[in-house]
């Protein structure tokens, strides 16, 4: 690993809970969002364990794109898997999203580090699909550029449930 920062086995573990579905379980306990951070050591990429959301969290949320929004930092750096339930004209879809958040606000030196680490916590996380990379809000102030990532409004219907 060219950084020098390694990914946690609790890292492994989240993301087989949020990726697999276990018949029988209950569907307000999966996971929906979790963030990963460099450890205050620097030395490997760790599960924030105040930075997760359940499918319970966002019951009767109104605009859960925004609530995963605000629960990034404004200043530091974050990767994020997100369970992202949405409809495309077609058929319902559940797709697994890895975010790379790296704030306007956040240092060059922290930039940098999470960038050059985002491959070896992506190597952990096989099957992804899609990526969404915010670097300053304008990437983040509403649903659309998100919409885009998925395909776009010509493909996605339906967000979470509510009409784009």
């Amino acid at each position: 690993m060219a950084s020098g920062i390694a990914v946690h086995d609790d890292v492994v573990l989240t993301f087989d809970k949020i990726r697999v579905r276990l018949q029988g379980a209950d569907k307000q306990e999966q996971l929906k969002l979790v963030l990963f951070k460099i450890s205050d050591d620097g030395k490997c990429i760790i599960v924030d364990e105040d930075k997760c959301l359940k499918v319970k969290d966002l019951n009767g949320e109104e605009d859960v794109f925004r609530k995963i929004v605000n629960m990034m930092p404004t200043d530091d750096c974050r990767y994020a898997l997100y369970d992202c339930s949405w409809e495309s004209k077609d058929s319902p879809k559940e797709d697994l999203v890895f975010i790379m958040w790296a704030p306007e606000h956040s240092t060059i030196k922290k930039k940098m580090k999470y960038a050059s680490s985002k491959q070896y916590i992506k190597a952990k996380f096989q099957g992804l699909k899609f990526e969404w990379q915010v670097n300053d809000m304008s990437d983040a102030k509403d649903s659309s550029v998100f919409i885009d990532k998925l395909g776009g409004r010509g493909v996605v219907k339906k967000l979470e449930g509510k009409a784009v």
